[in-house]
């Protein structure tokens, strides 16, 4: 089983090198209280963010009480590691600015040091409440933070206002309103850097959860201009493409509802027990030649005994007038930490382009 992140990256060797590189730059810096305070009893059941705002609640307490004087203690921890030198591990210094620094007389230091920072961790959680408590300062600040040179700026203006960051506080007014969002994606939709491109795929993704017409429209407006563009809108609409969004769905050619024929759509049994795959095939003959986006929907019993489709890709393709294709698929039904497998009577869509073609119930049942 993989360590957990919260154990590989937050441990008394790794903290004991934090304290020593800190007493480096700062001889008045007590190691062994700083690391006493944070591994205590408490600590082996904290998750990874509290084991973060742990060691920034420490830092604060045994780094100098003016905040500008810890902060250039900070920057000069930093400067150690080396040129390029970027790691989740360091997260606990944007924590910091967070914790400490939301003084509104602090306000200037602290973008700055999000900025810095950032280019070595990531400040996108900890920039969120300076989102919520400072908007319009903060939205200029992004699109600032936008033309930056350096990548990991750049990708915080995107990712430090997704709507709906995991593990992130959330921004209830971009969740109402994502205009201002949408302001910094335009400013970065065609973005040279995968990472950055990549956020903002996500930073749509999460918006068209709650305002899937206003993404299409974009993704109507953007496509077809920049291959960087092109990338980030498919990504970025994949919730819309799963839900089977028609608007969406014919910006990439997926258009055609009955552009083939389906033949022999059976699964391999009528029932499977909790922790065993279930088999499906099926043949698709193309009546014309088409683009073709082939999924499969699992109609999962949950709890509370109602179901819950989830929607799991198999293909994108272009076929020829007459020509087949065979598939042969396997679902698995072991639990995961992600989702929790029940008995009863489910079923399997097959979706071309967005449309369910055909349908079957299956009984999953408990593990023997």
């Amino acid at each position: 089983m993989p360590e957990l992140l919260k154990n590989k990256y937050y441990n008394r060797e790794s903290l004991h090198e934090l304290a020593l590189r800190i007493k480096a730059v700062y001889p008045l810096f007590q190691v062994d209280d700083f690391l006493s305070g944070i591994m205590d009893e408490t600590w082996d059941g904290l998750e990874l963010k509290a084991r973060v705002r742990k060691i920034a609640i420490n830092l604060g307490t045994h780094l100098p009480a003016d905040y500008e004087q810890a902060l250039g203690i900070i920057d000069k921890v930093i400067a150690g590691f080396p040129i390029g030198f970027n790691d989740y591990a360091l997260v606990y210094f944007p924590d910091f600015v967070e914790v400490y620094g939301q003084d509104e007389r602090y306000l200037d230091l602290s973008i700055v040091a999000l900025e810095r920072y950032t280019i070595s961790s990531s400040s996108e959680f900890a920039v969120r409440p300076f989102i919520v408590n400072h908007e319009e300062r903060m939205m200029r600040q992004m699109a600032i933070w936008a033309r930056h040179d350096n990548e990991h700026v750049r990708r915080l203006a995107s990712e430090g206002c997704r709507p709906r960051l995991p593990w992130g506080q959330a921004l209830p007014s971009f969740q109402r309103d994502p205009s201002p969002v949408l302001r910094i994606l335009e400013q970065l939709k065609a973005d040279p850097s995968p990472y950055v491109r990549k956020s903002v795929a996500n930073n749509l993704n999460d918006i068209s959860k709650t305002h899937p017409d206003l993404v299409a429209k974009t993704a109507k407006a953007w496509y077809g201009k920049n291959q960087y563009t092109d990338w980030i809108i498919k990504h970025g609409c994949r919730t819309l493409l799963k839900k089977g969004n028609r608007e969406v769905l014919n910006i990439f050619g997926f258009s055609d509802t009955d552009c083939v024929k389906v033949d022999s759509f059976a699964l391999s049994a009528e029932s499977v027990s909790i922790g065993e795959d279930i088999t499906f095939s099926f043949a698709i003959t193309a009546k014309k030649a088409t683009k073709v986006r082939l999924e499969y929907g699992i109609d999962y019993v949950k709890a509370n005994g109602k179901r819950s489709r989830k929607v799991f890709q198999i293909s994108e393709i272009s076929l020829k007038e007459n020509q087949e294709k065979a598939y042969t698929k396997s679902h698995s039904f072991a639990d995961l930490s992600s989702r929790k497998h029940y008995p009863g009577i489910h079923s399997i869509a097959l979706i071309i382009n967005g449309a369910v073609r055909e349908n079957r119930e299956f009984e999953v049942l408990a593990a023997e």
